[in-house]
């Protein structure tokens, strides 16, 4: 871990990620721009309307609001007890929730990158290849779908799941869960690194070293909890504090309208950041314009990862397993339709 852009929606300087941060004293120029598009082939409002169904407190005063104001809405606790938390516990892993077709991981995909190719003989679903300016480092990756290259771009849940668990979602119910883990408005194309990086952590042990989006992150957090009727702990309450006192007027994004402001390093990285700033629009339409095609083998992958049978799998996290990706195999698809343990 869905278009155009909110108003209010700005680039800023924050805290570092400790719970008693102060945000630093110069913000970064809002010169890019990322307005992302839908990733779904259907209409978005289906989604988003199913979205509302399932979190019925979404639309309060203060989620027209101010970042901080809708900060003050949410209950201050401590984590609950980790006992019981599995990925099993906010469904299977990437599914198609809103039955475009496609599961969630490709729907980010297609949203968050730009330049993309698509798999043939997917209905225009899997992303081989693609271009993300990362909004947690700032910098250009080059995505290239593969056994050793998928991991470089890696779809964030930007609360993360073990968080929303320790934090209420233990309570919220089975298909709310599934939701909060397929939701657009909880998740983002990110550099895998730093993904990893932050793991399960919360505002307050771990923010995106590009300071110029760390406003907008924590909105995101802020909106997500909101949404899915989670706490906060005190840490983590004063740490995303701490950063939205340096951007007071930031806006809560919603499921439907997202902005993403922040402004690319200006010197190159090992992964290809542009010197320049970046703008990035696209239409609602992206998912059912034109694209390049490629072509891949059949069969199975070739791969040293292994699956005993799907339920292995989806322990792992890793289903679906696409025809080429590491861990497919046509013993895991039933029906040979390229996807297995759907």
């Amino acid at each position: 871990m869905i278009l155009l852009a909110a108003g209010g929606m700005t680039a800023c300087s924050a805290a570092s990620p400790t719970s008693t941060a102060t945000p630093s004293s110069q913000a970064a120029s809002p010169a890019a721009t990322w307005a992302s598009a839908s990733p779904s082939k259907t209409p978005q409002t289906a989604r988003n309307t199913a979205a509302s169904r399932s979190t019925a407190s979404r639309p309060s005063s203060a989620a027209r609001g101010t970042a901080a104001a809708m900060l003050e809405t949410l209950p201050v606790k401590g984590r609950a007890p980790k006992t019981g938390y599995t990925r099993e516990q906010f469904g299977q892993a990437w599914a198609d929730v809103d039955h475009n077709g496609c599961d969630t991981r490709n729907d980010i995909l297609h949203r968050d990158l730009t330049g993309i190719t698509t798999r043939s003989g997917t209905r225009d679903c899997i992303v081989t290849s693609g271009t993300l300016q990362d909004p947690y480092t700032g910098t250009t990756i080059h995505f290239v779908r593969g056994e050793k290259t998928s991991s470089a771009v890696q779809i964030d849940h930007v609360v993360a799941l073990s968080d929303a668990w320790q934090t209420g979602a233990q309570q919220i119910g089975a298909e709310q869960r599934r939701r909060l883990a397929n939701d657009p408005l909880n998740l983002l194309a990110a550099d895998g690194p730093a993904n990893q990086q932050k793991s399960d952590g919360d505002a307050a042990t771990w923010l995106p070293a590009n300071k110029a989006f760390r406003c907008q992150y924590v909105a995101r957090q802020v909106a997500v909890k909101h949404a899915y009727k989670l706490w906060v702990t005190q840490a983590e309450k004063s740490a995303i504090s701490s950063i939205l006192s340096g951007c007071k007027g930031q806006a809560v994004p919603t499921a439907t309208s997202l902005t993403i402001t922040w402004t690319p390093r200006s010197t190159t990285s090992t992964k290809g950041a542009s010197a320049t700033s970046r703008s990035r629009s696209t239409s609602s339409t992206h998912r059912t314009g034109s694209r390049t095609t490629g072509t891949t083998g059949s069969g199975d992958s070739g791969s040293s990862v292994s699956y005993k049978n799907c339920a292995a799998a989806r322990a792992a996290g890793a289903a679906p397993i696409h025809r080429g990706d590491p861990g497919y195999s046509s013993g895991l698809d039933r029906d040979g339709d390229g996807v297995a343990c759907e």
